[in-house]
């Protein structure tokens, strides 16, 4: 049995206390990558504001991005497979726009996180491993319906461990995490001084009989307006696929469609909830709608964490070997 998640808070706001008391102490960059949201030209400010580019008519405009998650359905083993409803959203909860400079897109979801420069947030690496050739990258809290409640929040730099670079995404399906630093929205407000965040919490157990599920399924407004809700149990998965190993959250809900990667598992926590997972991990979230995963938050989190709240310069993907 898991220890209660108001013990389970207490010790990781001690361990990040204690990480952060020896984050000088890591190697600036040894884990991660940042992305440049805006400039093709690389590191730096977006050349076009998030706020200005993102016009409501882009919006609306914006066509999902590419999924692969099968329409087929499983159901669990035992009991029946909770459904999944769409529901107005929560302000610590968002989803990502991105343009190519002939297209529009909107992707994945992404969690605020409680961080020192209120500017963070928590995503599935598979998402944004590969950024080209997206450009004016932005976060937008508790999108549905065309609005932003909230604003828009460019993104600065994001976060992924170099083993997910160098493995790839089943080899590497451990560390289908990312933190994404955020620039303030057009006023200057930052994100968790507007929505408010939630704990992570690294290392919180497989067996949950609540965690609250929530993503964005990667289509058209026209058919998904809002974000889908869902409660149910997570338990351990240990994968049957040599080539994708490790152990992962897995979750039964119903109707989890592509695109909606990078979701939170949240669970009750006594400063309201805690984020213990993104949708991903095994085969990037699974292979059916109604059966989600995640990888399992370590130190590895904490470490990409240390990094976004330092500002880290970090490293990029490996050179490919040359050609013989």
């Amino acid at each position: 049995m898991s220890r209660p998640i108001a013990a389970r808070g207490r010790f990781t706001l001690l361990l990040t206390t204690l990480f952060l008391g020896l984050s000088l102490a890591l190697p600036p960059g040894s884990l991660a990558l940042a992305l440049t949201a805006g400039s093709p030209d690389g590191p730096g400010h977006l050349a076009t504001p998030g706020a200005t580019y993102w016009t409501s008519q882009r919006m609306r405009a914006a066509k999902p991005a590419v999924v692969n998650r099968s329409s087929e359905t499983r159901r669990p083993a035992a009991g029946t497979t909770p459904p999944s409803h769409p529901f107005d959203g929560l302000p610590q909860v968002g989803t990502f726009f991105w343009t190519d400079g002939s297209n529009t897109g909107r992707f994945c979801g992404g969690t605020v996180i409680r961080s020192p420069h209120h500017d963070l947030v928590v995503s599935a690496a598979h998402c944004l491993r590969s950024p080209d050739p997206k450009r004016h990258l932005s976060f937008v809290p508790q999108y549905h319906d065309g609005l932003k409640p909230h604003g828009i929040y460019p993104v600065d730099r994001i976060y992924l461990d170099q083993r997910y670079y160098d493995l790839g995404t089943d080899a590497g399906a451990r560390w289908d995490y990312a933190v994404v630093r955020l620039w303030a929205r057009e006023d200057g407000a930052e994100v968790e001084d507007v929505t408010g965040g939630f704990e992570l919490l690294p290392y919180p157990g497989y067996d949950h009989r609540k965690v609250r599920l929530i993503g964005y399924p990667g289509n058209s407004d026209t058919t998904h307006p809002k974000p889908l809700d869902c409660t149910s149990s997570t338990h351990r998965y240990t994968s049957t696929d040599p080539a994708a190993p490790g152990d992962f959250l897995e979750i039964a809900c119903a109707g989890y469609i592509g695109g909606t990667s990078g979701g939170p598992f949240l669970v009750r926590d006594f400063t309201g909830y805690a984020l213990i997972g993104v949708i991903g991990g095994y085969h990037t979230g699974g292979d059916f709608p109604d059966v989600s995963y995640s990888s399992y938050f370590t130190t590895d989190m904490l470490a990409l964490y240390l990094h976004a709240v330092r500002g880290d310069a970090p490293a990029t993907p490996r050179p490919a070997p040359p050609s013989t």
